[in-house]
């Protein structure tokens, strides 16, 4: 029912109750009683999603090898959760960070972990603050999730197109490239 939700209100932000049941395929009152009501709804939402990618940003290893594999990695692991994400982040304007699940911390905190890293071993710039890198990255995300819904990009090139897209605008070689002389 939350895949459904989310599907329906990553498509519909300002979906009704009712519509949003009828996306799901259920009868309001049966969404009522499983969420009594929008707040709930997102909350729930919320902490499966958080749940899901911070299983998928273990999964995906963030420590090992060099970073733009890593980078990969955590986009591929990244995409079944990318419906999820591009919903909180639509929602994210309303949101009150006081309280945001708690392991949203935790999963900043790897994902900067993988930029710092990188940053230090000279694969990306150290001219963009790492919280950005991470922003990039959940923006990339969600929007490769709308253009997938959208029909503007295939499924199958989702993580190709994040990754590549991360991962060119975080490259040494493009800012030296850049820096005048």
């Amino acid at each position: 029912m939350l895949r459904a939700a989310a599907d329906v209100l990553s498509r519909r932000p300002n979906a009704t109750q009712d519509e949003i049941a009828k996306g799901v395929g259920v009868s309001r009152a049966t969404l009522h009683r499983h969420f009594a009501g929008r707040a709930e709804l997102l909350q729930a939402l919320e902490v499966m999603a958080a749940e899901q990618l911070h299983a998928a940003v273990l999964a995906a290893h963030l420590e090992e090898g060099d970073c733009a594999s890593a980078v990969r990695r955590l986009v591929a692991a990244s995409e079944h959760v990318a419906p999820y994400l591009a919903l909180l982040y639509t929602q994210s304007q309303e949101s009150d960070s006081a309280t945001m699940h708690p392991t949203w911390d935790e999963i900043d905190q790897m994902i900067h972990g993988l930029f710092r890293r990188g940053q230090r071993s000279g694969e990306f710039t150290s001219e963009l603050p790492v919280a950005w890198l991470s922003e990039a990255f959940y923006s990339l995300v969600a929007a490769a999730q709308w253009a997938v819904q959208s029909g503007r990009a295939a499924r199958i090139d989702f993580t190709r197109l994040v990754a590549d897209l991360m991962l060119s605008g975080v490259s040494t070689h493009r800012w030296r490239a850049e820096q005048p002389h």
